[in-house]
C-alpha cells in the first residue's frame, strides 16, 4: 500500500479542474484539503487516499462508481449531514473524492486543540454521528471508515460526516485510520453495522479521554494487531457514558451494545446535566487560505453550496412520510391509484426501506429551528389552510380533504394520471408511544384491505426532534398493488401528524420516487409556512 504525496502542487490541477489549497487534516494513508474547482468558481473539500500499487482501470472505476453512489445515497437520507460528494476520480494511483466545502473543524482537529470533551458535549455529537449510522444501516450502507477526521463540527454544534463509499477502496482493512478499525477489520473480515458502532464507541472514548482507546504503533499492521489482541483501555473521564462506551467497544461484535440502547444511554447522559445542554461549542478556527478566501468577500459555505449537485440518485429501496393516527372509518388512508393506503408516524431522519426488505429507522433530521430549504426544482411550496405547508411536484394539487369529530383530517395530494399521492393526516387523539399508535389504532383497519401485508418491522425514530415511527406495508393484488411508507410524529398534547406516501408497488424504488420523498420530509412543517 503506498499513500500518494501529501504535498500537492497548487499549480497543478486534479482532474484538470480542482486545485487543492491548503491541508485540512491528515490521517495514515487520508489527507484532507481546501481546494477549489476552478470551473465552477466553487469551494471544494478534496480528499486524498493512496490505492496499493498495479490498481488497474476497471478497479478504479468501480471504486468510484461506489464513492458516488453511496455518497449519493446519504445525501440523499441525510441532506446536510453527510458530506456531498459531487466527483470522484484516480489520479497516480491515488483516489481523490471531491465534496461540496464544508464549514466546519473537523473533530480531531477539536480534540487537539482542547485535549477532551466534557461527556455532555460528547454525548450530543454522538447522538448525531449515531443518527446518520442507523440511517445508512437501514438501508444496507457502512461506513466502515468513521474516525474523528470524517466528523466536521459547525460553528454551532452541527455535524456533517464524510468518507462513505471509502470502505474496500483500498482493499486492505481501515488503513486511513487504523486506530478507529474494529476488531473484525484488523482480522480482515466482513464488516458491518457492529463495525460503525466499535467506530462510535472509539471516537466517543477519543472526545472524552483526549486520545483512541488504541495508540497508532506507526505501521498500520502494528496498529490492527493491537486492536485484534489487547484490550481496550478503560475510560477514566467518560462519567455516565463509561457503561456505553465499554459495550460499544467489546470486542465480540454480536456482543456489542444496540443503536437504541446506544441512543437511551446517550440521551440519559444530556439529560443528567440539563445545565450544559445547550452550552454552544467554540466557533472552529479558519485559518491560512480559508480565512483569506472569506476575509476576500467569496460568499462560500456550506449553506450556499446546499443546493449542491444533482448527482443521479441511488438505486436504493425508499422509505419516507408519516402517520399519527388512523381516520375511523376511512379504511388505510391516502389513496392511490389503485385504492387506499394509510401511513406512520415519522421521524428526524429520513429512512428508506432497502428494495423488497423492511424499511429502517429514520433518516433525514431538518431540526426544529432549522431554517426551510427551499424547493427544488420542479416543486413549489404549499400552504395549507388547515395549518401545515410542503413541497409539492408542480403539477400537484390537493385531491381531497376527509374530516371527522375529533378534531381530525386528512388531506390527499396528487395529480391526474399520476398513481402517486402523499396523504397528510392530522389528529388531537394520538397515544403518547408512536409505536403503538401504528400497532394498535392503524395496522388492524390495514388488516382489513385487501392484499395487506407490512414490510419490515414498526420503527421508533424522531423528527424533526420529535417523537416518531415509520412503517412499510404493501397492499392491493395485481396491477393494483401498491406500496406505502407511513411516518408519524408527535406535537405534543395527544396532537401529531403522519406523512404517509404511496405508489405502485414495482415503481416504489423508482429515483424519481425516492428524490420525491425526500423532498416531502425535508420540506414539511406543522404550523404556518
Amino acid at each position: 500500500m503506498t499513500m500518494g504525496k501529501a504535498h500537492v502542487s497548487a499549480h497543478g490541477l486534479i482532474a484538470g479542474r480542482y486545485r487543492v489549497l491548503e491541508v485540512v487534516h491528515r490521517e495514515t494513508n487520508r489527507v484532507c484539503w481546501y481546494g477549489e474547482d476552478v470551473e465552477a468558481g466553487r469551494p471544494r473539500l478534496l480528499t486524498q487516499v493512496g490505492l496499493p500499487e498495479g490498481t488497474d482501470e476497471d478497479t478504479a472505476r468501480r471504486v468510484t462508481a461506489r464513492v458516488l453512489r453511496r455518497s449519493e445515497t446519504m445525501s440523499l437520507l441525510r441532506p446536510g449531514r453527510v458530506a456531498t460528494v459531487v466527483d470522484a476520480v484516480t489520479e497516480a494511483g491515488t483516489l481523490w473524492t471531491v465534496a461540496e466545502w464544508i464549514d466546519g473543524t473537523p473533530l480531531a482537529e477539536l480534540v487537539a486543540e482542547k485535549g477532551t470533551f466534557s461527556y455532555v458535549r460528547a454525548a450530543r455529537i454522538g447522538l448525531e454521528l449515531l443518527d446518520v449510522l442507523e440511517a445508512a444501516h437501514a438501508e444496507g450502507v457502512t461506513h466502515g471508515e468513521l474516525s474523528p477526521g470524517q466528523v466536521f463540527v459547525g460553528a454551532k454544534g452541527d455535524v456533517v460526516v464524510a468518507g462513505y463509499g471509502l470502505v474496500g477502496a483500498t482493499l486492505a482493512p481501515r488503513l486511513t485510520a487504523p486506530s478507529y478499525a474494529s476488531p473484525e477489520q484488523a482480522r480482515d473480515e466482513r464488516v458491518g453495522p457492529a463495525s460503525d458502532l466499535w467506530a462510535l464507541g472509539a471516537v466517543l472514548y477519543t472526545m472524552v479521554e483526549g486520545r483512541p482507546p488504541f495508540r497508532d504503533r506507526g505501521p498500520f499492521e502494528a496498529t490492527l494487531r493491537s486492536v485484534d489482541r489487547l484490550p481496550p483501555r478503560g475510560p477514566l473521564r467518560a462519567g455516565p457514558l463509561a457503561q456505553a462506551v465499554r459495550g460499544l467497544l467489546r470486542k465480540d461484535a454480536r456482543e456489542r451494545l444496540s443503536a437504541p440502547v446506544v441512543r437511551d444511554a446517550l440521551a440519559r447522559a444530556l439529560r443528567e446535566d440539563p445545565g450544559t445542554v445547550g452550552a454552544t461549542p467554540p466557533r472552529p478556527r479558519s485559518c491560512g487560505v480559508r480565512a483569506a478566501v472569506r476575509h476576500a468577500g467569496r460568499s462560500w459555505s456550506r449553506h450556499t453550496l446546499a443546493a449542491g449537485t444533482a448527482l443521479a440518485v441511488v438505486a436504493l429501496g425508499l422509505a419516507v412520510l408519516a402517520v399519527t393516527h388512523r381516520l375511523p372509518g376511512t379504511g388505510s388512508g391516502g389513496s392511490s391509484a389503485a385504492g387506499t393506503a394509510s401511513r406512520p408516524p415519522a421521524s428526524a431522519t429520513v429512512t428508506p426501506p432497502p428494495p423488497g426488505g423492511s424499511a429502517g429507522g429514520g433518516p433525514a433530521q431538518p431540526s426544529a429551528t432549522a431554517t426551510r430549504p427551499g424547493p427544488p426544482s420542479g416543486y413549489r411550496l404549499y400552504r395549507a389552510q388547515e395549518g401545515f405547508s410542503v413541497s409539492l411536484p408542480a403539477n400537484w394539487s390537493r385531491l381531497r380533504t376527509t374530516r371527522v369529530p375529533g378534531p381530525a383530517y386528512r388531506v390527499t395530494f396528487g395529480a391526474s394520471g399520476d398513481a402517486r399521492t402523499l396523504a397528510v393526516t392530522y389528529s388531537e387523539r394520538v397515544g403518547p408511544d408512536p409505536v403503538a399508535v401504528w400497532r394498535d389504532e392503524v395496522e388492524p383497519g390495514l388488516k382489513r384491505t385487501g392484499g395487506y401485508r407490512r414490510v419490515g418491522d414498526i420503527r421508533a425514530t424522531t423528527y424533526q426532534g420529535r417523537g416518531a415511527a415509520d412503517m412499510d406495508w404493501l397492499s392491493g393484488t395485481g396491477e393494483d398493488r401498491v406500496r406505502t411508507f407511513g411516518r408519524g410524529f408527535l406535537l405534543g398534547g395527544r396532537r401529531g401528524f403522519s406523512l404517509r406516501w404511496t405508489t405502485p408497488a414495482a415503481d416504489f424504488g423508482a429515483a424519481v420516487n425516492r428524490q420525491a420523498l425526500a423532498v416531502f420530509l425535508r420540506t414539511f412543517r406543522p404550523g404556518p409556512a
